[in-house]
This record gives C-alpha cells, structure tokens and sequence, in this order.
C-alpha cells in the first residue's frame, strides 16, 4: 500500500504541474554484467527506467556494463572511490570478503526465491542489508532484484550424486565456491558472466553455473554443454541491489528517497515475475533441445543443501568467536524466517507436474 501510495501521489503531482520535472540528479551507474545481458536488461535497465518514471526525470542514471566503467568484480569498490555516484552488483561477488554477504545472496540451503522476496520486504532482509552496507563500506543499498533458482549447472560431464562433483572444475561464486571446495573436494574457479561461454566451449572448465533457467537460455550454454543439471540448490534464490554512498544518499530530499525506494521495490516485483514467466518457457525450450536434463535425487541434492547451512553457521560462529556478532544475527533472522515458512507454507498450491 506504501507503494501504491507513492505511485499516486507521483502521477498526481504530474497530472498538477502538467510537465516533468528538469533533472536536479544525474549520476553514471556501473554494472557487474554486460550491457544487454538478460540480468542487465532486467535489473539494471528496469531500474533506471522506474526511477525516471516514478520520479519524473527529476533523477536521471545512466548505466553502464561491466568493463566500461569498471571491471565486473569492482562495482563495490568503484562507487566507495567516488568513480561513480552509483554501481550494481550482487553479494555474491563479496562473500569472500566478508561470508555475511552469503546470506543475502541466497546460499547452498537457503530459501526459495519466494520465501526470500518476502524475508526481505517483509521480514527486517533489507533493513539488515542496510544496516550492513552503511556500517561496513559506508553505502546505501537498495533491493532492486530477487531472482528465482537457478540451474545447478551446464556440464561437460554428468552429475547424478555429490561424489560426482569431486575434481570436477567448475565456474561458480560466493558460497557454494567454499562449499563445493570444501565438502565435495570440487574446483571452483570464478570468471565474469561474459566470459563463462567461451570458457565452458573449450572445455577449460567440466560445468559452470550463471543464473535461472530464463536467463542462460539467452546466453546459449546448452549448445555447448550436452548435460544440464537441477535442481539449483546451489543457489535457490539471488539478490542483486544498487548502491551509493551513504553520504550522497543523505543528501538527497526526502521526497527523492521515498521515490527511488519505491522504484526500486517496483523493479524488484517486476524482474521477479519476468524471471518466473521467462524460466517456464526457457524450461519448454530445454526439453526440445539435445540437452540431456538431469534430476538429482532428492536425497543427493540434500546433502549439498546441509552442507551449505553448516558452512554458513560455521562461518557465523567464527566471526562471533572474534568479537563479530553480525552475520550470527543475519543468519539468526534469515533461518528462523526459513523455518516458519517451511512449518506453515503448506497450505500453499502448487503446480507440479504428476
């Protein structure tokens, strides 16, 4: 209802004026994706575009893919430098920095997109994503995407059971890289989105996972990989937020805030049921190709969701035995979230093939 008040109140005020604000803020946005990717389209560009709409031109962004600005990995780091005024990115790509980022990236046992998508509005997700980002690096973080699962995996070899993934190279990020190393005896190796094709083609890599069903249908992995492996319980959901200094933040009106929050929130639900509707018909797309499609047993797949719970309290444990109590209380709030929805979420349809 927050929202849709916002929405009003906007359309109103234009309908009063009868023209668009001139823009009072510019600022250059860098990405951690290429410019045309479906992430980049869905996100990045969505967001741009909402933030013009629901603030009338008063705030005008200006995007830019990864590489141009500043490399892929470097969003973060560029926008505390002051190279741009804005940058987006995932927590995925700072978990080795700090593993707290792991939970908000979703990790190996983590919840469900739609779990997530409520933790996060409606369970104090983005409040302690705030917190952590003004405390730690001095940003101001909005959610502007929560992506549905992803595909565990389009491989050169066959992965039935989690002994299959010993030696196995494998182009993945953030925790299920500890986890696949680390419980399974792996090989993780982490490169930017726009060089995962080349490098699953010529075999310099066994399997790679990128993103949802949807978004590597675009990027062509099953042309060059025969198997694609699910269920995602590498990554059951993903987040993806926007940036600025806390300072450049603060200074803002506002109104400003209120408005970019709201388009923020607005691009968030919008990606999502892109995401969900782009996946079924990218899954459709699968079956008439010459991937082979394969199912884990359930029994295997848990075994990697276990594993990744007991890295992430593990790691929660270590930083509180060093005086840190962060990512303990993030975790703490995320799990108790997961289980309340796994004890009282049954009544809920859903539509499952016999």
């Amino acid at each position: 209802m927050k929202l849709v008040s916002m929405l009003t109140a906007g359309a109103l005020a234009v309908a009063s004026t009868g023209h668009a604000y001139a823009a009072e803020i510019n600022w250059k946005m860098t990405a951690a994706i290429g410019e045309g990717s479906f992430l980049y389209q869905n996100f990045m560009e969505r967001f741009v575009k909402n933030v013009g709409m629901i603030t009338q031109d008063r705030v005008h962004i200006q995007p830019f893919g990864a590489g141009v600005l500043a490399p892929a990995f470097k969003a973060y780091e560029a926008v505390q430098d002051g190279i741009v005024e804005a940058g987006h990115s995932t927590p995925s790509y700072l978990v080795n920095q700090d593993p707290t980022n792991a939970v908000f990236a979703s990790f190996p046992g983590g919840m469900s997109a739609e779990a997530t998508l409520h933790w996060v509005y409606e369970g104090g997700g983005e409040k302690l994503l705030q917190d952590f980002r003004r405390d730690d690096m001095g940003l101001h973080s909005l959610v502007v995407g929560i992506g549905t699962s992803e595909i565990m995996a389009h491989s050169n070899v066959k992965i039935e059971t989690v002994a299959d993934l010993k030696g196995v190279k494998y182009r993945t990020s953030g925790a299920f890289a500890e986890v696949l190393k680390d419980s399974f005896e792996g090989v993780p190796t982490v490169v930017p989105g726009n060089e995962i094709y080349t490098l699953l083609q010529r075999k310099g890599v066994d399997a790679i996972e990128w993103s949802t069903p949807g978004a590597n249908i675009t990027e062509g992995f099953h042309e060059v990989a025969p198997y694609l492996i699910m269920p995602g319980v590498q990554q059951p959901s993903f987040l993806w937020e926007v940036f600025v200094k806390q300072e450049t933040w603060d200074a803002l009106p506002e109104d400003l805030q209120n408005l970019i929050t709201a388009a923020a929130k607005l691009s968030t639900y919008e990606s999502y049921t892109r995401f969900g509707d782009s996946d079924i018909k990218a899954m459709d797309e699968f079956r008439k190709s010459k991937v082979e499609m394969i199912q884990m047993d359930r029994a295997e797949s848990e075994k990697i969701r276990e594993a990744g719970r007991n890295w992430a309290r593990a790691q929660a444990a270590a930083q509180s035995d060093s005086g840190n109590t962060r990512m303990q209380d993030v975790l703490d709030s995320y799990l108790a979230y997961q289980s309340g929805w796994a004890q009282n979420s049954g009544y809920l349809v859903r539509d499952t093939a016999e």
